[in-house]
């Protein structure tokens, strides 16, 4: 019915949203076919790192379904042009084209495809978990307002930022002062 339909696409919806509210980023790995809602869920994710065989693509017009809810974070994603052409033409696209396109950030060979995940996680993880969460929440709340608004925003976030003690004690350790923080701890 239309109202099971209705409530299964609102899950779907709030499931891509609770990515983008996590405080942590969302990194997808693919080895294999996106299609559709796989190629939404790779868009949606905060980052993406594919193996070298990997495709991706929105078929669902190749059967007469535009894929609207995937349209949302792949138009937010690509550009005009590359989001309107894959959303229109239903085409699979290689690895490598996504990375060109902006849909993943880099692709790899199949065997180096965990390393790499884990070493972006990583990465990640040796940061600042407030900083992470906090430029998280901003990226995603700025993009969409306009740049006065964004400004504003950002200014106020920073303030926050830069009062917190650990970042205190990073600024110092930069400079010289003193040792550097242990971000692990998780502490602030």
């Amino acid at each position: 019915s239309e109202t099971t339909m209705r409530a299964l696409f609102d899950l779907c919806t709030e499931n891509m949203m609770a990515m983008t509210r996590l405080p942590q980023p969302v990194i997808a790995k693919v080895n294999g076919v996106a299609a559709a809602a796989g190629c939404q869920m790779v868009a949606q994710c905060d980052l993406a790192i594919a193996a070298d065989h990997a495709k991706f693509g929105t078929s669902g017009i190749n059967v007469g379904l535009y894929c609207s809810t995937p349209s949302v974070p792949v138009t937010r994603n690509l550009g005009r042009k590359q989001a309107f052409e894959l959303l229109m033409t239903g085409d699979m696209i290689p690895a490598d084209q996504a990375c060109d396109w902006g849909l993943i950030n880099k692709a790899v060979p199949a065997e180096d495809l965990d390393a790499a995940v884990d070493e972006m996680a990583r990465k990640i993880a040796s940061k600042s978990p407030a900083a992470v969460a906090l430029g998280k929440d901003l990226f995603y709340t700025q993009i969409e307002e306009g740049m006065a608004a964004a400004y504003e925003r950002a200014g106020t976030a920073i303030t926050c930022n830069m009062q917190s003690v650990s970042t205190r004690k990073a600024i110092d350790s930069f400079l010289g002062k003193a040792p550097p923080p242990d971000w692990p701890d998780r502490s602030n």
